[in-house]
C-alpha cells in the first residue's frame, strides 16, 4: 500500500512479498543532536525542531536538510495510524537500513534497537500501537563517524578526500509496515537452486510453527503450475520442501535469458484447510562452479566482465532517488560491455538485486568493512605493533569483529536467493604484512570465510579483495593492480601462465603469501583511467596513473588493459574502476550525474572479444 506522491513508494522486499503493507516515507519531524544528549533533553517525549524527508538520509540533497558536517546522533518522529483492518494480526515495522545504532520506540515503548547501518530489522509494534489508533514513532540513529565502525566509504575527515565521501547518517532507505498473523507465520525462505538435479530446495522458517500447520510451496511459470510440494510443520526446525523442474518445463537463469519462475508460500491450516499465512516470492534455475581457473554459470565459463558500483548519487548520496535510478545504473553498465558489477562496500538496497535478477546482471555481494579503526584513515582492517586491531573512540578491539560478523551474515541471509548473485567478499583491501604471528587480522578473516561458507555453500567466496590474504584460504584468488601500462600490465599477468605467484611481490598485494595453484585468478580492480575534461583549475579532481593526455589516448589505454586480461586463459574475469565518477574520484566510464563520456560503442566493442577462458572445452561461446 503505496502512493505516487511518496518518496521512494515502491515494495522494499520483493523476494518475499505480501499483499498487505503500508509505506511510512515522506515528512518526519527530525532534529540533530550533535552531542548525543537527547535522551536527557527529553527529544524522546517532545516535538522535534525541523522537518526531513525520508527515506533520504539527512547530508542529502533530497532529505530537504542537506547537512553534511558529523552528525553524531538525530532523532525522528512521526504519527501514524495501523489500519482498522488490522487488528487480528501482529504488526511489525520495518526499517530497510539505518546507520548505525538505532533505537525505535513507539507511543514511549522501546520496540526495538539495531547495531548496523547496511542491512534491515524489524520491530514488532502490536502491544504499544493498538490497530485504529494514533501512534507515535519516535527514533534515535547514533553514529558517531570518528568510532570503530564499518561504514565503507563514508568520510572520516569532515570533508571528502581520497576515495571517501560524504558521510549517511540515520534512515536511508524505506520505513514500513507489514501486518502479519497472530497464530503463526511466514519467514523469509531460503530457495537454493539445485540444477544438477532439476529442483529448487526451499527451507521456509515459520515463526510460531507448531503441529497441524501445513507448509505449501507452488512453482509456476509463464505458462502455468509446474510443480507443487507440501510438507507438515513440527517435524523438523524447519520445513524443507523440494520442487522438481520437469526437464520439459526447465529454463534455466543466465545473462542472456534472465529467466523467473514464480514461487507462491502458503501456511494452511491442516484440519480446516484455511489459508494461515501467505506470500509471493521468485527463483532463478541456475548453477555457479568451479572448473579448475574458471568460474562457471550452468556449466559454461563465461568471463566476468565486472565494473566497480559504489553505488552513490549526487542528490541522494547512498539513496537511489528513484527506482528508477536504479534500473538506469544496470543500464549504463550493460550498455557499456559489461555483464556485472561488483557492489563495492556497500550491501545494495533489495531492489536493485531484483533489477539484478530480471536484467541477467551478474554481482558479487560486498560488505562495508572499512572504517573499523576509528579516526585512523583507514583501510579495512589497521594493526597496532603488537598484531591487534586499532582501538577507535569507546570500541574495543574485540567489539569491532564481533560486530562485522553479525552484519554480514544479515547480509548473506537477506540476499541468499538472488540468482545474479554469483560471488560474496566480506572484505577489501585489508592491510596486514604477515610475520610470525597469529593476529586479529587472521582470525577475523577466516572467521568470515567460514561463516559465509556456512551460510551459502552454492556460491565462491573471496576471502579479502586487492591484499593480504594470509590465511591462504579462499575459493578465489585475486589482486588489485592499477598500472596504467597496458604493456608491463599484460606482462606482469603473465606470469601466471608459468605458474608464478606474482601476486606475492606486486604493491597491491602486500602478502607473501603465494597465489593457491589452480585456485581461479581476476583482477578485482584495474584501470580507474583519470578523465574529466569538466574539471576546471583547482577543482578536486584524481584518478588513477597520469591523466591521458586526449580522448583517443583513453581509448588506446581502456582497450589494451582489458585486451591483456581477456586474453588470458587463467584469467575468471575483471572488474574495471568504475561506473560513475563519484564526487572528487573522477575516473568512471560515466560523470556522477549518469552523463555520457565516451564513446560507448568503443567502451563496449573493447570487451566483446571472446575470452581466452571461454574457448576452453565447456566455455560459453560469446560474451554480453
Amino acid at each position: 500500500m503505496a502512493t505516487r506522491s511518496l518518496p521512494r513508494p515502491e515494495y522494499p522486499r520483493p523476494q518475499f512479498v505480501r499483499r498487505d503493507w503500508l509505506c511510512l516515507n515522506g515528512t518526519w519531524q527530525f532534529e540533530i543532536d550533535q552531542g548525543d544528549s537527547g535522551l536527557d533533553r527529553g527529544l524522546r517525549e517532545g516535538p522535534l525542531k525541523s522537518r526531513i524527508v525520508v527515506p533520504f538520509c539527512p547530508e542529502s540533497k533530497l532529505s530537504g536538510v542537506e547537512n553534511t558536517d558529523y552528525l553524531n546522533a538525530v532523532w525522528y518522529r512521526r504519527e501514524f495510524t495501523v489500519p482498522r483492518g488490522w487488528a487480528d494480526r501482529r504488526v511489525l515495522l520495518h526499517f530497510q537500513a539505518s546507520d548505525y545504532d538505532t533505537f525505535v520506540w513507539v507511543n514511549g515503548h522501546e520496540v526495538g534497537r539495531h547495531r548496523g547501518g547496511m542491512t534491515p530489522f524489524a520491530c514488532d509494534i502490536t502491544d504499544a500501537a493498538p490497530a485504529g489508533r494514533k501512534a507515535i514513532v519516535v527514533v534515535r540513529a547514533r553514529d558517531n563517524a570518528r568510532e570503530s565502525m564499518p561504514s565503507g566509504k563514508q568520510s572520516w575527515v569532515h570533508g571528502n578526500t581520497g576515495c571517501h565521501y560524504t558521510r549517511t547518517t540515520g534512515i536511508w532507505q524505506t520505513v514500513w509496515l507489514e501486518p502479519v498473523p497472530r497464530r503463526a507465520a511466514l519467514q523469509r525462505p531460503k530457495i537454493t537452486p539445485d540444477l544438477a538435479n532439476g529442483r529448487f530446495v526451499i527451507e521456509q522458517p515459520v515463526s510460531g510453527a507448531q503441529a497441524g500447520l501445513v507448509l505449501r510451496a507452488r512453482l509456476s511459470d509463464a505458462a502455468a503450475l509446474v510443480s507443487e510440494a507440501t510438507c507438515r510443520c513440527g517435524e523438523g526446525f524447519y520445513p524443507r520442501l523440494d520442487l522438481p523442474v520437469p526437464a520439459a518445463r526447465r529454463r534455466l537463469w543466465s545473462p542472456e535469458d534472465p529467466f523467473l519462475y514464480d514461487v507462491a508460500l502458503e501456511l494452511v491450516d491442516e484440519a480446516s484447510g484455511e489459508i494461515v499465512d501467505a506470500a509471493q516470492s521468485y527463483a532463478g534455475l541456475r548453477s555457479v562452479s568451479i572448473d579448475g581457473y574458471a568460474v562457471k554459470l550452468n556449466g559454461r565459463a563465461v568471463f566476468q566482465r565486472l565494473v566497480l558500483d559504489q553505488g552513490y548519487y549526487p542528490d541522494g548520496i547512498l539513496t537511489a532517488p528513484s527506482d528508477r535510478a536504479l534500473v538506469r545504473d544496470i543500464e549504463l553498465a550493460l550498455a557499456a560491455g559489461f555483464n556485472g558489477a561488483r557492489l563495492h562496500q556497500k550491501v545494495f538496497e533489495e531492489r536493485f538485486l531484483y533489477h539484478a535478477d530480471r536484467l541477467g546482471y551478474l554481482v558479487w555481494g560486498e560488505f562495508s568493512d572499512w572504517g573499523l579503526g576509528g579516526s585512523e584513515p583507514v583501510r579495512g582492517w589497521q594493526q597496532q605493533s603488537d598484531g591487534t586491531v586499532v582501538r577507535g573512540g569507546n570500541h574495543n578491539g574485540q567489539e569491532a569483529p564481533v560486530s562485522i560478523v553479525a552484519q554480514w551474515l544479515e547480509a548473506v541471509q537477506r540476499d541468499f536467493n538472488h540468482p545474479s548473485l554469483i560471488g560474496w567478499c566480506p572484505l577489501n583491501e585489508t592491510s596486514r604484512r604477515p610475520d610470525e604471528r597469529i593476529t586479529h587480522h587472521d582470525d577475523i578473516m577466516r572467521g568470515l570465510f567460514l561463516a559465509t561458507k556456512l551460510a551459502d555453500n552454492t556460491r565462491p567466496v573471496l576471502d579479502t579483495s586487492g591484499y593480504s590474504h594470509t590465511v591462504a584460504e579462499t575459493d578465489i584468488y585475486d589482486s588489485h593492480d592499477y598500472d596504467q601500462n597496458p604493456d608491463t600490465f599484460r606482462a606482469r599477468h603473465e606470469a601466471l601462465l608459468r605458474d608464478e605467484p606474482y601476486v606475492a611481490d606486486n604493491i597491491w598485494t602486500k602478502s607473501p603469501a603465494a597465489w593457491p595453484r589452480g585456485t581461479p585468478y581476476f583482477v578485482s580492480e584495474f584501470g580507474g583511467i583519470w578523465w574529466n575534461p569538466r574539471a576546471r583549475p583547482g577543482d578536486p579532481s584524481w584518478g588513477y596513473g597520469d591523466r591521458p593526455k586526449t580522448l583517443e589516448a583513453f581509448y588506446t589505454r581502456f582497450e589494451g588493459l582489458c585486451a591483456a586480461l581477456l586474453e588470458n586463459p587463467r584469467m575468471l574475469g575483471y572488474c574495471y574502476t568504475q561506473l560513475t565518477d563519484v564526487y572528487q574520484e573522477q575516473n568512471g566510464i560515466y560523470f556522477f550525474d549518469r552523463k555520457k563520456k565516451y564513446d560507448l560503442g568503443r567502451v563496449r566493442a573493447a570487451q566483446q572479444r571472446i575470452a581466452a577462458v571461454e574457448r576452453a572445452p565447456g566455455g560459453a561461446v560469446k560474451g554480453r
